[in-house]
């Protein structure tokens, strides 16, 4: 088992830049695909992107594609989602998963697949 706990989120305005961290418990962290997600109030959590176990595959939807990247640090148990020209639509609470996986190099989309969930960090861009 994993916890994670997710930093960095605050207030920017549009066109800034955040750069969010997921600190995760234990000595496995190198086991767990990672995923990053968000959701707007009232609205359903959607994930902005996922990485490997390795971190040699990572994927984005369209929406974010170009603008976000994810990296890990398996040796500081650490997984960042770098968040450049933000707009005021990628305003939400930033919420980080994992998921244990036997592949090194694959990504986990489905949000089911994902059974541990940190508490979020809130993200909000001013126009």
């Amino acid at each position: 088992q994993v916890q994670v706990v997710e930093s960095g989120g605050g207030l920017v305005q549009a066109g800034g830049s955040l750069r969010l961290s997921c600190a995760a418990s234990g000595r496995t962290f190198s086991r767990y695909a990672m995923g990053w997600f968000r959701q707007p109030p009232g609205t359903e959590r959607d994930l902005v992107a996922a990485i490997s176990r390795s971190g040699t595959s990572t994927y984005y939807p369209s929406s974010v594609k170009g603008r976000f990247t994810i990296s890990r640090d398996n040796a500081k148990n650490t997984v960042y989602l770098q968040m450049n020209s933000l707009k005021p639509e990628d305003t939400a609470v930033y919420y980080c998963a994992a998921a244990n996986t036997d592949s090194i190099s694959y990504t986990v989309k489905n949000h089911d697949e994902y059974p541990y969930w940190g508490q979020g960090t809130q993200v909000t861009v001013s126009s």
